[in-house]
């Protein structure tokens, strides 16, 4: 009788211990995840103002952010529903809302309503990409992303407008129309099947060769001493990594399956 009075208050602590838990949030990460949003309000305002270099800078940031809080969310164990939400709402805002302001305000505003369009839909194609990332997240290849990342896509387009300030501006009208062009194709990719590297597998807790970490302390060394270029460089190449890889592996599987046929057909005349 004593043992199963014990055994109910136990389970009674332990309910309302859960409770407590289901109430309350975990600090760290959603205060990085707060940052990362507020650096994409700074880029609205930012572009509003006409600080155009520094609204790029500060979605940059929250790209760091962004890739900081999840992966310190995994190493302390404090993974939550809640987190998984809240980062969402403010990828949305950092990377969706506030790299169509700056590219609207910065070179899209000349086409007037078609301008304001286009990058309503980078707005709305980064929000179907993450509503599609959330529902998928368990159930596709944790090794690739299903379409362009809206990170990556608001950094080439963050990226993109340094490269213009860093060489002297140029005509205009090529601004104008690079971007409206980029703007489009940043669009598709968002929400294409297009397959890219999540870097998942990176794990910094655990051990890696000793060449990887060269290779990172040189490639650190080079973004350094140019910033603007390689920042550039690396996004604009990621960008285009996801269409090389997927033409590559249709034409694996397509030479795989042209093999298999005349393995069949071979065997058949036997």
């Amino acid at each position: 009788m004593l043992d199963n009075e014990i055994d109910t208050i136990d389970e009674n602590k332990k309910k309302v211990k859960h409770q407590n838990i289901k109430k309350g949030v975990y600090l760290l990460p959603n205060l990085i995840t707060s940052a990362s949003l507020f650096g994409g309000f700074y880029s609205i305002i930012a572009s509003l103002d006409g600080h155009f270099e520094k609204a790029a800078i500060a979605i940059i940031i929250s790209g760091i952010l962004d890739g900081l809080d999840g992966r310190i969310a995994r190493l302390t164990g404090s993974t939550s529903k809640f987190g998984v939400e809240y980062d969402s709402l403010a990828d949305l805002i950092a990377f969706g809302l506030a790299p169509g302001v700056l590219i609207f305000t910065w070179a899209l505003r000349p086409f007037g309503r078609y301008g304001w369009l286009a990058a309503f839909l980078f707005v709305v194609c980064g929000a179907l990409r993450l509503a599609r990332f959330n529902v998928q997240v368990s159930t596709v290849e944790s090794k690739r992303f299903n379409g362009l990342p809206i990170p990556a896509a608001a950094a080439l387009v963050c990226t993109t407008v340094l490269m213009f300030f860093y060489l002297g501006h140029g005509e205009e009208m090529v601004k104008h129309i690079t971007v409206l062009v980029l703007v489009y194709s940043l669009a598709f990719l968002m929400i294409s099947n297009v397959k890219y590297y999540s870097f998942k597998q990176l794990n910094p807790s655990q051990r890696t060769p000793f060449k990887l970490l060269v290779g990172v302390i040189f490639l650190l060394i080079v973004i350094a001493a140019e910033p603007v270029l390689m920042l550039f460089i690396l996004t604009f190449g990621y960008v285009l990594s996801g269409p090389i890889t997927t033409l590559w592996d249709r034409r694996k599987r397509a030479q795989l399956t042209v093999a298999q046929k005349n393995d069949k057909a071979s065997g058949f005349h036997r």
